[in-house]
């Protein structure tokens, strides 16, 4: 009895300070690792683009390069994180943002000889460097977001770790409002501000960054809190699922998850590699007399709504969800319509916005939309697979937008190329110039991809409704 006693004490409440410091530090975490929205949103890419003179298909390669760091690591960090905790992963995304950001610095500052492109080599070291920003992306919030859900009940899981992903949406507009601010026009001051600013607060995490036992509940056997340690998974009768490895890749509700992955992120990841660009096609449109100063005004302001949207999305969707579980007894994969609702939405004011100055409309719908699959998913993943492996599936998860994200965002570049003149008396900065003309009809695509999604939503919501009945 002593001893339980003794057990009883040494686990924190539920709002104790090593709890709320874990999720504070796991939100820092995040903020640091959502910078890879702010390559395109903010005028990075385009200008890294006009610097190295590369085409919008190049360009669109290094976002992707981005991407896949991001997306195809997520299996191993998440084996990483699930068995030996988060220490590891931070210290790879540390030297991750570091090398990639400054590597990215370097060619911007040597740039190339006026009027040629760079060569094979270098822009195969441009692509390592984007690949370079999405590892670190990963290891950071796979660890922020496993950490959180040990860290807390099942009754928060979406709107604890929607807080964390909230962090990773906030991102861009954090850095984009400090380019502006501070850096303005200064894209090589800009790069190496990311390789500090997203560095540095990673090593700051690993003393925050921890999973922290839950107290020990009723069914629940008290010897599970007393072996607990910082560097292993905290696990816990949960009547949760375990499913994980092959037996992951043998259910439906793996696939069905994943391709409403896909569609949705792929959507969303060509809107944000490609924003920057719709925001000076339009501005080009309307403006004879191009202004770049001026241009890159509005680009900056997609950045900072896209990102708010990001942000909104992100924590809304968590706390919906919840409400969904908690106070209607539904399940949370009815989220997912909602969020399916807000692409279609977003897809269909872009297609209709013909002037820059109203193209906040598409971007925050987008990034509400955006923001909210990710504050919706993790918790899906959980409730249908187990915490055990949350990492290790979620991973599996995120390759899915690998082929969304590769299929639009290469489409998008090309038709952009398609409508770019190419005399270099014409367009000495390789940017598109007529409008709507250069993308509508890539955003009539994805319009309809997003209606599929509606459709896999609703299916997914119903499956689980079921599901929910046979267990109740």
């Amino acid at each position: 009895m002593a001893s339980l006693t003794v057990t009883r004490h040494d686990v924190p409440g539920l709002f104790g300070a090593r709890r709320i410091i874990t999720l504070l530090g796991s939100i820092l975490v995040a903020l640091s690792s959502g910078t890879n929205y702010v390559r395109s949103l903010i005028a990075y890419a385009p200008q890294l683009g006009a610097r190295l003179h590369i085409s919008h298909t190049q360009l669109n390669v290094v976002g992707l390069a981005g991407n896949v760091g991001v997306f195809a690591s997520g299996p191993i960090w998440g084996r990483i994180v699930d068995s030996r905790g988060p220490r590891i992963p931070l210290i790879g995304a540390f030297m991750c943002f570091l090398a990639g950001y400054t590597g990215m610095k370097r060619m911007y500052d040597a740039g190339t000889d006026s009027g040629t492109s760079i060569s094979a080599a270098h822009f195969t070291l441009l692509v390592v460097c984007g690949l370079l920003t999405g590892l670190g992306a990963n290891a950071g919030i796979a660890s922020a977001i496993n950490t959180t859900a040990k860290s807390f009940p099942a009754s928060a899981h979406a709107t604890t770790t929607g807080l964390v992903q909230s962090g990773f949406g906030l991102s861009a507009f954090l850095f984009s409002t400090i380019a502006h601010v501070f850096f303005p026009g200064d894209t090589s001051a800009f790069l190496l501000l990311l390789a500090l600013a997203t560095s540095t607060p990673i090593l700051v995490a690993l003393f925050m960054v921890y999973p922290v036992p839950l107290p020990p509940t009723r069914d629940e056997p008290n010897s599970t809190t007393l072996g607990l340690s910082r560097s292993r998974s905290c696990s816990r009768s949960d009547n949760l699922p375990d499913i994980h490895g092959k037996m992951l890749w043998r259910t439906l509700d793996f696939y069905l998850v994943s391709f409403i992955m896909a569609l949705c992120n792929g959507t969303g990841i060509t809107y944000i590699n490609n924003v920057g660009t719709i925001s000076l096609a339009l501005f080009a449109k309307s403006n004879p007399t191009y202004d770049e100063v001026e241009a890159s005004k509005w680009q900056a302001a997609q950045v900072s709504t896209l990102s708010v949207g990001n942000f909104v999305g992100r924590i809304l969707c968590g706390l919906v969800s919840d409400f969904l579980r908690n106070h209607l007894h539904l399940p949370r994969a009815y989220s997912l319509c909602i969020v399916s609702s807000f692409f279609i939405i977003s897809q269909a004011l872009a297609i209709g916005i013909s002037s820059v100055s109203t193209l906040w409309i598409a971007t925050a719908t987008l990034g509400v939309a955006y923001g909210g699959l990710f504050g919706a998913l993790p918790a899906i993943v959980i409730d249908w697979f187990g915490l055990a492996h949350l990492s290790e599936n979620w991973g599996y998860v995120s390759l899915a937008p690998l082929i969304g994200g590769n299929i639009f965002s290469i489409m998008f570049g090309r038709n952009l190329d398609a409508h770019t003149p190419r005399g270099e008396e014409e367009n000495t900065s390789h940017n598109c110039l007529m409008g709507r003309e250069c993308y509508v009809s890539s955003l009539k695509i994805t319009l309809v991809v997003c209606m599929i999604t509606l459709a896999l939503s609703t299916w997914a919501a119903i499956r689980d409704g079921r599901r929910q009945e046979g267990n109740g």
